[in-house]
């Protein structure tokens, strides 16, 4: 299953849950919180912008910011939002597409690293995020660490989530550092349906070396986007790299 195939009309119009899970306030506000204290008067790049979960709210604080996004259908969800004028989105894939102008923030929230399928299309990802940003800009991503210490001998998933009407399932191939989310939603009548999303997966020490492949230093890495402390425990991390200033003259 190829990126536009997942991200397609059907997944589009059900991706917002206003209010609720990801688009709660208590998860979505810190995230603007950080990106627009890391943005400071310059103006910022999201990849994957898809329907402006974090992005729409980012530039009601009056950070100019543009998108790049894959799937037509989400952008049309986006603009029942905000139009064009307030937050231009380049049609592409973030690996490769190129936005106008320089940018002091490139970045990129909730795992979306892990939907390009290969190591070469991540590292090029940071490669792109160097090539729109500013000397000193910085790239922010979030995304978890694989949960391989939780499959004991012989099993290949491991449950995330378990609450009453969402179950979610992710399944690993080690050989080759894959991972398949299985969505399992329940309504009250009984009936279920399932949403799945493949990934692969990137340890923190491998994503630090696709930073420096690009010419990016690690700036800072916490747990969440309110700054807790990153541990072993930590099921994912929110880290910043940055480009150096440039040489004196």
């Amino acid at each position: 299953m190829d990126q536009e195939q997942l991200w397609n009309t059907d997944m589009a119009q059900r991706y917002d849950t206003p209010g609720e899970g990801y688009f709660a306030p208590e998860v979505v506000d810190p995230a603007v919180d950080r990106l627009a204290a890391l943005a400071g008067d310059g103006a910022a790049l999201e990849f994957a912008v898809g329907t402006g979960r974090v992005a729409v709210p980012l530039a009601a604080r009056g950070v100019p910011v543009t998108g790049i996004e894959l799937s037509r259908p989400m952008v049309e969800v986006l603009r029942t939002k905000v139009d064009a004028s307030a937050l231009p989105v380049v049609i592409g894939d973030m690996a490769t597409t190129r936005a106008p102008g320089t940018y002091g923030l490139v970045y990129l929230v909730f795992n979306t690293i892990s939907n390009l399928q290969t190591q070469a299309e991540q590292v090029e990802c940071f490669r792109n995020a160097a090539r729109h940003l500013e000397p000193g800009g910085r790239f922010v991503i979030e995304l978890w660490v694989p949960e391989l210490r939780k499959l004991p001998p012989g099993q290949q998933a491991t449950v995330g989530i378990c609450e009453p009407g969402y179950v979610l399932l992710d399944t690993y191939d080690v050989l080759r550092q894959r991972a398949e989310s299985y969505h399992f939603r329940f309504d009250e009548s009984g009936r279920a349906r399932l949403d799945r999303s493949p990934h692969r997966y990137i340890w923190p020490a491998e994503l630090d070396l696709m930073g420096q492949l690009a010419g990016f230093e690690l700036e800072s890495r916490h747990a969440d986007w309110s700054g807790a402390e990153f541990t072993a425990e930590s099921p994912s991390h929110v880290s910043v790299y940055r480009l150096p200033e440039r040489a004196p003259q």
